[in-house]
């Protein structure tokens, strides 16, 4: 018996709402993020090196845009949850790119794996958008025989000027 109804299906190519960054990259939010990721190419705050690399100006990590938007000011932590719930496993609450949760009995979720894609590069001055859609969603049973909703969510990164800066895929499991 499968858990993917009609209703779930017709999920399948729905899209998020295009969420779009408080602030436009700049110098120094770029250097706080490539200090704490430890990057060390200076494409990443020399303009100098940059150019001579043929990037024009200076560019973010390939990763950051999908760290550009942050919670607002004034907001919860999602992660207070913990407080109440120590075993919980980090997923609920808001939906996946703000798309509609699926009607399931299954409550454990696990991370199926990510693909990313890499287009260009952002640069200072850029406000980053993304947009989720979900590819697909089925049922499958796993090596134990239990039943399992597979997810595959696809993210669409964006600057202001719509160029494609990222697509990440990811998978995710419920059982």
């Amino acid at each position: 018996m499968g858990y993917v109804t009609d209703e779930i299906r017709a999920l399948i190519g729905v899209e998020g709402p295009v969420q779009t960054a408080d602030l436009p990259l700049d110098a120094e939010r770029l250097r706080r993020f490539v200090q704490g990721a430890m990057e060390d190419d200076p494409v990443h705050w020399d303009d100098e090196e940059a150019r001579r690399r043929g990037y024009g100006d200076v560019v973010a990590t390939p990763l950051f845009p999908l760290h550009a938007s942050r919670r607002p000011s004034g907001t919860a932590d999602p992660l207070d949850r913990f407080r109440d719930e120590p075993d919980w496993d980090g997923i609920g609450g808001e939906p996946f790119g703000g798309l509609p949760p699926l009607d399931l009995p299954l409550k454990r979720v696990l991370n199926g794996g990510t693909e990313a894609r890499f287009h260009t590069l952002a640069k200072i001055g850029d406000v980053i958008s993304s947009q989720s859609r979900y590819v697909d969603i089925y049922d499958r049973e796993g090596k134990s025989g239990q039943p399992m909703v597979i997810q595959v969510i696809e993210t669409h990164y964006r600057n202001q000027d719509g160029e494609l800066l990222a697509t990440i895929r990811n998978t995710l499991i419920a059982r």
